[in-house]
């Protein structure tokens, strides 16, 4: 259920391409996550490795620089932007040299005007289309001027709209904040429309960087289920869930059968170790990761052996409770497994 079903091996084996999302992943706000830099670099020292966002704010030069400024070795042709996967699809809805209606900041606006296009601010000048990304900046003036730009042309079914994401919340140093996501969310409640998206959990960016890369075995990380493993579970990409981010023990737990990552860890350095089997007992209602057991019996997730480590626990109780095909909010989960740590 979580890999290979032979002998233990780490999760880099056979992998040629590691694609790392960024927010939650390598840095949280302008500081690194411990121990994701030197294990990244370890990877990298064999194993190319590409940097994924969904931020459209920054452009990709500036994302090389900080992520240089952390301590990795990274050119701006090793980051995958949404901006760039969000300008692809443009290139496939407009025409080129077209005016397209911006909201959003430099990393997206940089993105377009290399494309080949024209950038505008205003739907008064008739824009071909409509390109949407967050920016801290963004407020209610660009949003109503994307409304007007895509209330235009009803009977025509109106310009395309393309988002770059549409993440709910985006971390940053003080807390979790307001993502892409409401912004759109905003522009669609004002013209009863949605946008195509080319960010994670769709998988235009995941071909982006493939394609870059000419990945024939990548493996994804990331540190949510709801967009980077459902977007790589959709890419057809291994993933890894690393829980130093957004979701934690209680949301995997809870994960659906189409946002279940392949590899679940604590922090990086768990990339570099052997990840070991699950297996489970003849009833199936056990699951046993490294010595650490936990069963379902009637509504009850119980622990039966502590093991080996409490990651070990989790990746045992996420198995069994994935296996029993029920939802968790019809089971009774200890708060210990919950917690993780």
């Amino acid at each position: 259920m979580f890999g290979r079903k032979t002998k233990a091996v780490t999760p880099l084996d056979g992998v040629d391409v590691v694609l790392a999302d960024l927010d939650g992943v390598v840095y949280t706000g302008p500081a690194a996550i411990p121990f994701a830099i030197d294990s990244l670099n370890r990877a990298a020292e064999s194993i190319r490795v590409g940097y994924i966002t969904n931020n459209a704010s920054r452009t990709d030069q500036s994302v090389a620089d900080h992520l240089t400024e952390l301590g990795l070795t990274v050119a701006a042709t090793d980051v995958v932007t949404s901006p760039q996967a969000a300008v692809r699809l443009l290139a496939e809805q407009a025409a080129p040299g077209s005016s397209i209606l911006v909201v959003g900041g430099d990393g997206l606006v940089d993105e377009v005007q290399k494309a080949g296009f024209v950038v505008t601010r205003s739907a008064l000048d008739d824009p071909a289309a409509v390109i949407q990304g967050f920016a801290p900046e963004v407020g209610w003036t660009e949003l109503a001027e994307a409304s007007f730009a895509l209330a235009s042309d009803v009977e025509g079914g109106g310009i395309p709209w393309i988002a770059t994401n549409t993440d709910w919340t985006i971390p940053v140093a003080r807390g979790i904040a307001p993502g892409n996501g409401t912004l759109v969310s905003a522009v669609h409640s004002a013209v009863g429309r949605l946008p195509i998206v080319a960010g994670k959990p769709e998988i235009a960016i995941f071909t982006e960087a493939v394609n870059r890369f000419q990945a024939r075995h990548a493996l994804f990380v990331g540190d949510r289920l709801d967009t980077d493993i459902l977007g790589s579970n959709r890419a057809g990409i291994p993933s890894v869930l690393v829980l130093t981010g957004v979701d934690k023990a209680k949301h995997v737990l809870a994960a659906d059968a189409d946002s279940r990552p392949t590899f679940i860890l604590g922090d990086l350095r768990e990339l570099h170790e052997p990840y070991p089997e699950t297996s489970f007992s003849r009833d199936r209602t056990t699951a046993t990761v490294a010595g650490a057991a936990v069963r379902i019996r009637g509504n009850d997730v119980e622990i039966t052996a502590e093991g080996d480590g409490a990651i070990n626990l989790l990746r045992a109780a996420c198995a069994i409770i994935w296996a029993s095909g029920r939802p968790i909010y019809g089971l009774k989960v200890p708060e210990r497994l919950t917690l993780w740590r």
